[in-house]
């Protein structure tokens, strides 16, 4: 991949699902939408064939056929390229630790399944270091406004963002307990069968 390359989180979420199978635009979109993925980056026809033709040339995936279904226009069916995987990787290792890029962390939340259970916990890990620092950094404020009698009113912000991250720390030391003890399935690999992009499309077209 280019150095200066900055992968979108749609270019994470589409090279991730290419992970499961090829796929062509439109069923990339299709397959999005209906994990409700569109909660987390917009989905337009138009910005999903862009991103993949960027793809293609950064050399990230790769045309492995075309095909036409009846009158419809022919689609191009596209394959995920190892430097395509490594970036994925990569990516979500840069953003998964960080709490100042929420958008960006939710994407990476969904796709951290693509990393080991061991690395996604080492990754919780450093992000969980830099949430307590916040909460006690809040706190400390908190402590110094009711000390210096400042008027509550100018605090409900801050008293909201305080409970806000000691919610955020609850919720991620349950997760991270599950990867530990492994109760939380993990991987590509566990993904039930019925619901892999594969076994989906062959009910689609049985008759």
């Amino acid at each position: 991949m280019p150095e200066q390359t900055r992968l979108t989180p749609l270019a994470v979420m589409i090279l991730a699902t290419l992970r499961e199978s090829d796929m062509h635009p439109y069923e990339l979109m299709r397959l999005l939408k209906e994990r409700r993925d569109d909660r987390l980056v917009p989905l337009q026809k138009g910005t999903i064939y862009h991103t993949v033709a960027r793809l293609e040339r950064d050399g990230l995936l790769a045309e492995v056929g075309v095909d036409r279904d009846g009158n419809r226009p022919e689609r191009t069916t596209y394959t995920l390229l190892d430097a395509g995987r490594h970036a994925v990787e990569e990516w979500i290792r840069v953003e998964l630790p960080q709490i100042d890029r929420q958008s960006d962390f939710r994407v990476a939340l969904s796709e951290a399944h693509n990393l080991e259970r061991d690395d996604v916990v080492g990754l919780l890990d450093q992000r969980r270091a830099l949430l307590v620092e916040s909460v006690d950094a809040h706190r400390a404020s908190l402590a110094w406004a009711a000390d210096n009698a400042i008027p509550e009113q100018f605090l409900v912000e801050m008293q909201r963002q305080a409970a806000l991250l000691d919610a955020e720390v609850a919720w991620q030391d349950g997760l991270r307990a599950r990867l530990a003890d492994r109760s939380l399935p993990w991987g590509v690999a566990e993904i039930p069968e019925h619901l892999t992009k594969k076994n989906r499309v062959s009910k689609e077209t049985t008759p």
